[in-house]
């Protein structure tokens, strides 16, 4: 008998804040098993964390930290130069704050998940790495660290004893070594929900991409991501929950 296959479908999301909206949040948690909430560096604000914890509650969704540089204007897309200490200290302040927000409704968090530069930048840079790791460590032991698949986000995770979940993505392309591919390049993103089922399709699958280039290249896919600031962020999810549950494999 064929195992089932299982698979974590997590979104960024609480990106709104002020009299700012962005995406819909609501609209997208019936289709997924995790989300990331921003923790008012990039994104969000303390009223937009607690509505977004309470809508993950709604909908049992496991809820995590999406902490990033601090840059409103640039939505933490922007390589900010800083040191590893500079990197923990920032990470340990955005977890603390969700934190305590799941607290007082009851509830922890189960995972981070770094975001825009500072998740691409740990990503190849050690020190920056360990520095997130030693982060998450020291606020809670049992907390997941989500990384980009076969990156040094995922080694530091390992190194430091912590959980990982290797991460993929439905809706951004692959170079050939692995990385994803620059949003500052026309092919960045995948614009069709089919396209984007498909790629998921495979990677489960296969553990592999096909990376822009046509090489298929090896990745570990515990937890696949959906962008929730896209316009088409809810066709996605939908599209993506239903090819998977169609060829059975399990969300969770």
């Amino acid at each position: 008998m064929n195992k089932q296959l299982t698979i974590d479908l997590n979104c960024d999301m609480g990106e709104s804040f002020g009299a700012w909206t962005m995406g819909n949040d609501e609209a997208i948690l019936p289709y997924v098993s995790a989300v990331n909430i921003a923790c008012g560096f990039h994104a969000g604000d303390p009223s937009t964390m607690m509505k977004t914890i309470q809508l993950a509650l709604k909908y049992n969704v496991k809820i995590g930290a999406h902490p990033g540089f601090q840059d409103l204007v640039g939505f933490g897309r922007r390589e900010i130069q800083t040191t590893a200490r500079e990197v923990y200290e920032l990470v340990v302040y955005q977890i603390g704050a969700l934190a305590a927000c799941a607290k007082v409704q009851q509830t922890t968090l189960r995972h981070v998940k770094p975001h825009g530069a500072l998740y691409n930048m740990a990503a190849r840079k050690p020190e920056l790495a360990d520095a997130v790791a030693a982060a998450i460590y020291a606020i809670d032991p049992n907390l997941i660290l989500y990384g980009l698949s076969g990156s040094e986000l995922i080694n530091a995770g390992l190194n430091k004893g912590l959980k990982v979940y290797s991460e993929v993505f439905a809706d951004r392309t692959y170079q050939q070594d692995g990385t994803l591919t620059a949003r500052s390049d026309k092919n960045a993103l995948i614009h069709d929900p089919e396209q984007a089922a498909e790629q998921v399709l495979f990677m489960i699958r296969t553990g592999k991409v096909t990376s822009l280039q046509g090489y298929e290249v090896g990745i570990q896919a515990d937890t696949i991501c959906l962008h929730g600031d896209s316009p088409e962020a809810v066709q996605f999810a939908k599209t993506i929950n239903q090819t998977l549950k169609k060829h059975d494999i399990l969300i969770r």
